[in-house]
């Protein structure tokens, strides 16, 4: 499977999960490469604006970026190797993140049925954008769905990132949780516009500040956990940002 490179292997790395229901808890990310969604916010750009893509980030403007050369950010490991790797954190929570993660699903599969054939009790999050409806296999074998489906503020086309029946699907499975990045108030209607066309259960929905620095969520943080409190959702910070910054492999 093809997983983002970090230094000489694959980003794998012991943490703890900093959004989301889940936050706070110690977790092994796992992170692959490639995605089928490319928001201009995205803050694991390195999985897919890569030399020769057309899409636009918004670090486009920052002195010295430049679009990612696949060989540098993209290592390609065996279920069996990730597996190894995995098991030497002595974390039993895996967090299958990415990119988009459902682009490897067949080998996620079989990753995770090796480690389960340990005999150990594993506990699998994917984390997913929402625009691509799992099999049921994957739907049976994840413990919890971290699905984060984009609004108009991530920059990505209507018709390839709002999947309504895929929310439905992935609703019904009943271990889902619907995260969405906030900047605006205006995106909070968008939000309720998609509850109504999708019927989401509102106790499944979490806002999330969106920002790289403490001073970003800050800006958004304070009035968006109100909005959070009298709509009776979730609101989630972004706690690795805050314990240590834009940094991969935390």
């Amino acid at each position: 499977m093809k997983l983002a490179r970090l230094g000489d292997g694959a980003e794998i790395f012991f943490t703890l999960q900093g959004e989301g229901v889940g936050v706070g808890a110690p977790a092994v990310f796992v992170r692959l490469s490639l995605c089928n969604l490319h928001c201009v916010w995205c803050d694991t750009d390195h999985t897919w604006n890569f030399q020769g893509t057309p899409w636009a980030h918004e670090k486009d403007s920052v002195p010295g970026y430049r679009k990612h050369r696949k060989d540098d950010v993209i290592i390609e490991k065996s279920a069996e190797q990730v597996a190894e790797i995995v098991r030497g954190f002595g974390c039993r929570r895996v967090v299958l993140t990415g990119g988009e993660p459902l682009l490897h699903e067949a080998e996620l599969l079989v990753l995770m049925k090796l480690l389960r054939d340990d005999g150990k009790d594993w506990f699998f999050e994917m984390e997913t954008n929402g625009s691509r409806m799992p099999n049921e296999e994957t739907l049976a074998a994840i413990d919890q769905f971290n699905v984060s489906a984009k609004l108009r503020n991530s920059g990505v086309a209507e018709t390839l990132r709002r999947k309504p029946e895929v929310l439905r699907g992935l609703a019904a499975s009943g271990n889902a949780w619907f995260k969405f990045v906030v900047q605006v108030e205006e995106d909070i209607s968008e939000i309720l516009d998609l509850v109504e066309v999708t019927g989401l259960p509102m106790n499944r929905l979490i806002l999330m500040p969106e920002g790289r620095t403490v001073e970003e969520l800050d800006r958004i943080a304070g009035w968006l956990a109100g909005r959070c409190r009298d709509l009776g959702v979730r609101f989630s910070d972004r706690l690795h940002v805050r314990l240590w910054g834009d940094k991969r492999g935390v």
